[in-house]
């Protein structure tokens, strides 16, 4: 398989599994209006919601890289650029999760 289609393929793949995700997310954060720090706090440090929290974390940030180093691929013309830019963009597609995902598993300590 070429590398371009198997980019389109987890792109669309990540695209699927980020709906219900979405979802699930929308409709928590929205219910946070009306509870104070601690109900918060616990909804956070459940085990389910830290499970889905992450899924959607590394989903999201996933399908982010990949859309935004498609963008690079198609307008930046110097190959140095490029990499350094995709480079980049890979390792703060990744610690910026992995930061978010230890905050949120350590909230409850």
């Amino acid at each position: 398989m070429r590398p371009v289609t198997k980019r389109w393929l987890f792109l669309k793949i990540s695209s699927l599994i980020l709906i219900p995700l979405m979802l699930w997310f929308i409709i928590n954060f929205v219910s946070f209006y009306d509870k104070n720090y601690e109900e918060i706090v616990k909804f956070l440090t459940s085990q389910p919601s830290k499970f889905f929290v992450s899924l959607f974390l590394v989903f999201a940030y996933f399908f982010s890289a990949l859309s935004i180093s498609e963008v690079f691929e198609d307008y930046i013309e110097d190959e140095k650029i490029k990499n350094v830019a995709i480079n980049a963009l890979n390792i703060v597609a990744i610690f910026i999760p992995l930061i978010t995902i230890i905050i949120i598993f350590n909230l409850g300590l």
